[in-house]
């Protein structure tokens, strides 16, 4: 389930979607209730465990909503208003 830009990795932990760099299913004896996934999510050394498939994660990244511009990419300017004053020069 995603909520406005959030991924819930199950047992009520949430990350930011956006910030999702890889999903590894745990496979063999480590995997169990609760320990479905491993989630690589940037600026953490280590993966976060998800109680949620591989599967539902994914679908659930692909119905996100790009809140932000991709990396890389700058964002859109948005044009200037002529109702609003410029702030005074600081220099």
């Amino acid at each position: 389930m995603v909520t406005y830009g959030f991924l819930a990795l199950g047992l009520g932990r949430h990350v930011r979607a956006d910030r999702v760099i890889a999903v590894e299913p745990i496979t063999g004896d480590e995997r169990g209730p609760g320990n479905r996934t491993l989630v690589w999510v940037d600026g953490l050394d280590h993966p976060l465990v998800a109680a949620r498939s591989e599967t539902a994660l994914l679908a659930d990244l692909s119905a996100v909503p790009r809140t932000s511009p991709p990396r890389g990419e700058a964002p859109a300017t948005a044009e200037p208003r002529e109702d609003v004053e410029p702030p005074p020069s600081l220099f």
